[in-house]
């Protein structure tokens, strides 16, 4: 029987390269051989802690299993936005220094960690990566196996290089017709999980594929992988391709392996949808899954906009928000925050004048940080307000008050907004 690109990218980290020995099947447990890990301001502490530990009871230090393999990203509360975060920020940079630790990303190189480990070809198509960080998943659309975990299994990471799985069971979701108008990849995938609920991938791999993912770039792929989390799957993942090799080709730090699922690999489910009947999408309080059109969204105020994160803060997607703001104001009462989500994208960006766009429209740009996206700092909501944000997560409380509102949808959807001060489809606004 075949497998799928998940299982066989298990099956080789996992040593069984003997044709007789070479299947793994859903259910079974495996210890992996791991490409690369990574951890942030937030979850690394945690793991240094637990890593000091293990050498405290071994009575001496360890190195971590490869300085080239791990990744430190302070960039959830960085700038520093206070006394707490700085010591966190420390703990990261202390120990890097300590055990010489290749890629930590300081203010000033740093970005959010999503978009700048793709960017500078360190994950790549074929890796096990796991990360403490849900949304590690998002280097499937580079055709990887990468998952988040705990702290913990973070720091026995960086000791020993491996990590245990599950074999999860295989869900296709297959996309066709043709995309319409402001229709992107976070439109796609807050559709999908509309579709099946915020369980309904629960510890399975969601494997997208069909023509319109074909047609998608890279940065679409990437915000469909980031947000398979969203609907409690184990790993989302794209088959590599020509865009794929393309974005890859000239900035990889390493070799990489190609897999492809085989045509009698077996699946728990295969989805259909036909993308042509899909308008862009908003995800209403207080799940991802509760989405509906945004032209079917009434009246519904709002005091702010976030476009960025390791959602949507890349370049495209930045392109995509000055499209729509190009020649308006945005709304009087509404405050538009902008967060490229790497100093390449913010540098980028103000070369192709996207700034000054987007500062002559009334927003704000920041320096790359997660900020608002877990309420962290560069935008908390205040009791009441209402936020439309292109991040992945719009929980009870997730960017400030637990009575504030946070409505997920597009760049496109979010600058539309911004302009009208309401939830708005772009094809309210005048293209100028």
């Amino acid at each position: 029987m075949g497998m799928t690109i998940t299982e066989k990218i298990l099956a080789a980290h996992a040593g069984k390269k003997q044709e007789a020995m070479s299947q793994v099947f859903p259910g079974e447990l495996i210890e992996a051989d791991l490409d690369f890990i990574l951890g942030n301001d937030i979850t690394a502490p945690i793991a240094i802690s637990e890593f000091e530990s293990v050498e405290k009871e071994k009575g001496r230090e360890l190195d971590v299993f490869d300085k080239e393999r791990v990744a430190l990203v302070p960039d959830h509360f960085t700038p520093n936005k206070d006394v707490k975060s700085a010591e966190q920020c420390k703990i990261l940079r202390d120990f890097s220094r300590k055990k010489n630790i290749k890629y930590y990303f300081k203010i000033g190189e740093m970005g959010v960690e999503h978009a700048l480990l793709p960017e500078k070809g360190l994950v790549l198509p074929g890796d096990c990566i796991i990360g403490a960080d849900s949304h590690t998943c998002t280097y499937g659309a580079l055709g990887a196996f990468s998952t988040g975990v705990g702290s913990t299994d973070l720091a026995a990471a960086m000791i020993r290089g491996k990590a245990w799985f599950k074999i999860p069971e295989t869900i296709k979701f297959v996309y066709n017709g043709t995309l319409n108008k402001w229709v992107c990849g976070k439109d796609l995938i807050l559709y999908t999980i509309g579709d099946i609920g915020v369980d309904g991938a629960l510890y399975k791999s969601m494997e997208f594929c069909g023509d319109v993912i074909s047609g998608l770039e890279m940065h679409d792929r990437f915000t469909i992988c980031n947000m398979a989390i969203e609907a409690g799957g184990k790993n989302g993942i794209i088959e590599p391709d020509k865009k794929t090799l393309d974005y890859v080709k000239n900035i990889a730090k390493r070799d990489y392996k190609i897999y492809k699922s085989d045509l009698d690999a077996k699946y728990a489910d295969i989805r259909e949808y036909d993308m042509s009947k899909i308008k862009p999408q908003v995800s209403l309080p207080h799940l991802p899954s509760n989405t509906k059109p945004a032209s079917d969204v009434d009246n519904i105020q709002i005091d702010q906009v976030v476009i960025g994160s390791c959602t949507n803060g890349r370049l495209r997607d930045l392109e995509i928000a000055a499209e729509v703001l190009k020649g308006h104001k945005i709304h009087q009462y509404v405050r538009l925050i902008i967060l490229p989500a790497t100093q390449k994208i913010y540098a980028d960006a103000m070369k192709k004048g996207l700034f000054d766009i987007f500062l002559e429209s009334g927003g704000i740009i920041s320096t790359p940080t997660c900020g608002p996206c877990l309420g962290g700092h560069m935008g908390v909501l205040a009791e009441g307000e209402r936020c439309v944000s292109t991040t992945n997560r719009n929980f009870v409380g997730r960017m400030g008050h637990v009575k504030s509102e946070v409505y997920l949808a597009s760049p496109a959807v979010a600058a539309a907004s911004a302009i009208k001060g309401r939830i708005t489809d772009p094809e309210e606004i005048k293209i100028k």
